[in-house]
This record gives C-alpha cells, sequence and structure tokens, in this order.
C-alpha cells in the first residue's frame, strides 16, 4: 500500500493500539487478541480524533507495512539488536553511551516482537539521529520477518544460548534464527558488531561470509578490536567490528550492575559508541551511571537481606549465568574481606560471609528439554553446595531436588510469612510468568 498520503511531509507520527489514547490527527491500530478486540472501538477512536484507522483481518500486516515505509524516510544509522540473553540491558546500555552524543530513538521496555518493532520504527521523528531496535524471537523465521520491516544499517547479537527450544526445536534452531541478522546485512550492506570471543557467533559469521573478500583492518587505539571493511562484489560495502569482551576498558565493578555476564553487554556498547564516534569519556560516564531497572540484573539491599533480582526472563544459559557469578561474587568478596582483616591484623575466625539463597522459577517454552535443564539447574546448586534453595514450579518437582518446591509464587510467599529470611544474599532469578518480583516485599 502507499502510505505516501499519511506519511509525507510530517515530522512525525503518533500511533496507538489503545482507543482511550487517541489523540486529534493520530493513527489508531485495532489489533485483535485472545482477550480483546479493537474493532469494537473504532467509533470511539473515530469520535476522539483519529485521522487514520486501519482495522480488519490484516491490522497488524498493515501496520508493519506503515512502519515499513516510514522507516524509508530516514537517512539514519538503525541498529538491530538480538540474542538470546542481554539484548534488552545492551540496548539500553548503547542507548545511554549514543545519547552523549546524538539524539537517539530506541525500544521502550520490551516492545521487541512483531507488534513492538513496528510501533519503535513508528515512535521516530525527523529530530532523531540513530535508532536503537531490539528484536526478539522465539520461533524460526523471527528475525527475518523483523529485519525486514526495520530494515537495520547495524547489527548485533549479544549471544546465542537455549532459549524458547519449543519453539526453535533445538539449540541449532536459535542459532539460525538469530543468524537471519547477520544474513540481513551481508545482503544489504551495513556493519555487524560481533564479540570475538564468543565461538558461537564467530562460526555463525564465518560460514556467512563472501569468501575471497578484499579486507582493510583498523586497529582502534590501545584496544585490540578491529574495524573490517570487505565489498562481496557488489556496491553494499560490509563492515566487521570486532571486539572482545575482555578488552573493555570498563568493567562490572565499576557499574551498577551485578553479575559477570553482564561484562559482554557492556562490551558491546562499548564498541558500538566507539564506531560511532563517541569519546572514551563519554562512553564510560554513560555506562558507570546506568541504574537497570525492570528486574534486571538489579543489587537490591532490604532492611533484612540483600537481594539480587533478576527475575524478568530466565532460560538455561540465562540461569546458569547467574548462579556462576552469584557464586563467584560470594567468593570474591569474601577473599576480599579476608585480605583486609589480615592486613589489618584482625582474626578471621567466626567471621564468615552472609549465607546464599536461591529463589528459582521455572524456565518456559523448553520443550522436550524441560526435565533435563531443571534437573542440570539443580545438579548446579547441589554441586555448589548452597545454603538455601527455594524453588517455584511444576517443572522442579520432575527433577531429584531435595529442596523446598512450590506450586506457584503465592505459596512461596505464604512460606516466607511464616519463615522469613534475614541476613541472607539472595539470587531472585526466573521466567517472567512466575511473577518472583511478588516476593520481593517480602525479603
Amino acid at each position: 500500500m502507499d502510505w505516501s498520503f499519511l506519511i509525507k511531509n510530517k515530522d512525525s507520527i503518533t500511533v496507538t493500539t489503545d482507543s482511550r489514547k487517541v489523540t486529534p490527527g493520530s493513527v489508531f491500530v485495532a489489533l485483535k487478541g485472545e482477550h480483546f478486540d479493537g474493532n469494537d472501538f473504532v467509533e470511539q477512536a473515530k469520535k476522539n480524533g483519529a485521522a487514520y484507522i486501519i482495522s480488519g483481518e490484516n491490522a497488524l500486516a498493515e501496520l508493519q507495512d506503515l512502519a515499513r515505509a516510514w522507516r524509508r524516510e530516514f537517512r539514519i544509522p538503525v541498529i538491530a539488536i538480538t540474542g538470546t540473553n542481554g539484548k534488552t540491558t545492551t540496548k539500553e546500555l548503547t542507548a545511554a553511551v549514543l545519547s552523549k552524543k546524538y539524539n537517539v530513538c530506541y525500544t521502550q521496555g520490551n516492545l521487541n516482537n512483531q507488534l513492538g518493532v513496528p510501533l519503535t520504527l513508528l515512535s521516530i521523528t525527523r529530530a532523531h539521529e540513530i535508532a536503537i531496535i531490539e528484536m526478539g524471537a522465539s520461533h524460526p523465521g523471527d528475525i527475518k520477518e523483523l529485519v525486514e520491516i526495520a530494515e537495520p544499517t547495524d547489527a548485533l547479537i549479544t549471544n546465542v544460548g537455549k532459549a524458547h527450544l519449543q519453539g526453535f526445536g533445538s539449540f541449532e534452531g536459535v542459532q539460525q534464527t538469530k543468524g537471519e541478522l547477520y544474513d540481513w546485512i551481508i545482503a544489504h550492506g551495513g556493519t555487524i558488531f560481533y564479540n570475538a570471543e564468543n565461538p558461537y557467533l564467530c562460526k555463525m559469521l564465518k560460514k556467512r561470509l563472501p569468501k575471497g573478500r578484499k579486507t582493510i583492518r583498523k586497529k582502534f587505539n590501545k584496544i585490540h578490536w578491529y574495524n573490517e571493511v570487505f565489498s562481496p562484489g557488489s556496491d553494499k560495502g560490509i563492515g566487521l567490528f570486532r571486539y572482545r569482551s575482555s578488552d573493555c576498558p570498563v568493567k562490572v565493578s565499576e557499574t551498577h550492575l551485578v553479575g559477570d555476564y553482564n561484562q559482554e553487554n557492556i562490551a558491546a556498547a562499548f564498541a558500538i559508541g566507539m564506531c560511532m564516534v563517541c569519546t572514551f569519556p563519554e562512553s564510560r560516564e554513560a555506562i558507570c551511571e546506568y541504574v537497570p531497572t525492570n528486574n534486571r540484573s538489579q543489587l537490591m539491599p532490604t532492611e533484612k537481606n540483600t537481594v539480587v533480582v533478576d527475575a524478568y526472563n530466565a532460560n538455561p544459559t540465562s540461569m546458569q549465568a547467574a548462579i556462576e557469578a552469584f557464586c563467584l561474587t560470594a567468593k570474591r568478596s569474601n577473599s576480599e574481606a579476608v585480605q583486609q582483616r589480615s592486613g589489618l591484623g584482625q582474626t578471621c575466625e567466626g567471621d564468615h560471609e552472609a549465607p546464599g539463597c536461591f529463589i528459582l522459577g521455572a524456565m518456559r517454552e523448553l520443550g522436550e528439554y524441560s526435565h533435563l535443564e531443571h534437573q542440570n539447574i539443580v545438579n548446579m546448586l547441589l554441586e555448589r553446595k548452597a545454603d538455601k534453595v527455594l524453588l517455584v514450579g511444576e517443572e522442579y518437582k520432575q527433577t531429584t531436588a531435595p529442596y523446598p518446591v512450590f506450586d506457584n509464587v503465592e505459596a512461596l510467599c505464604d512460606y516466607l510469612q511464616r519463615e522469613p529470611l534475614a541476613g541472607y544474599r539472595i539470587l531472585l532469578k526466573g521466567s517472567r510468568s512466575n511473577q518472583l518480583e511478588k516476593v520481593i516485599p517480602l525479603l
């Protein structure tokens, strides 16, 4: 459809799927969901002043088509970020870095699907200089569909891991789908940012790159990161910005983030900032100032405990990384405390670190891999001799877990009211559907 009648000479477009938020001159999209039908509110949208209404069975497809047309109005960098873990944190960090120099439009919250990506694109205005689009996927072909709407100029895959296995079918399916972002850039030109310390990403990229390419390498200052530029036989040049998370000059310990797994997210944001000509001081300041929200990698001291809240999402890869980081931080903190006391000539006898407590929710959408992956988590906790473990979800009942398992978060809340926790370091981690954030007031 030719959308020029709606977007021609416009500086911005206001689009909403909620008839209550319709303002004069805006576009109302009447979507039909499992428990609602936007078509029932078309008349209300008209009364509120909607300039145009997208409705009917193909409303979502028309919205995506409009978003693509609007995106083509701009000649600005459009950075697409996907990955199994860390894509939202990386997107937020990247936005913080680039905002030091540019007017940035970026995905709000977790609007990273077939509806969220178009809405983000339609929020770009003529005043914006860069756009950052987060892309999620749970089935083969999801990323291909999203890049064909967003048409990105730059791409980053944070990592690949075991998530949504029920939809993807296998880990190989995850790699293939995430790799669709690489496919787009290689076919259309642009820059790919990749972590050279991630063997899966390197392998995914290597098998896609054209053979016999001419490469020009440029080293960035004292960091062993490289920008490689080559042409695959067309006028669409491809840039490869290779970075190493361990070489990043900003470390997790300098930020408000918790967990060593966030080092690769920090490095990715720093790398993009460098390529977009942000200075070292600007990038460092932005990353160190960033404070996580939405129950992602948040350190939350309470009156009774110290809680690490990472309960927005969970899959086998992120769960194992969170447990490992939690245990490592405890060992590191205790070792530093021992060294400090020893330096003061103090005895360490009877002076121990706070015990660790793991409150873990079930991981969803794992299909036939569910039992194996939940058992792996239980085994990991047993190997690390966890001080206290509380598990939520039927999936854990199918394992050999010697720990309390609660059917749902409400049952866990009842338990914590009877048996309150005090003096613990607590890791709160689980899939969003567990609603583990409900226990925070009790911790």
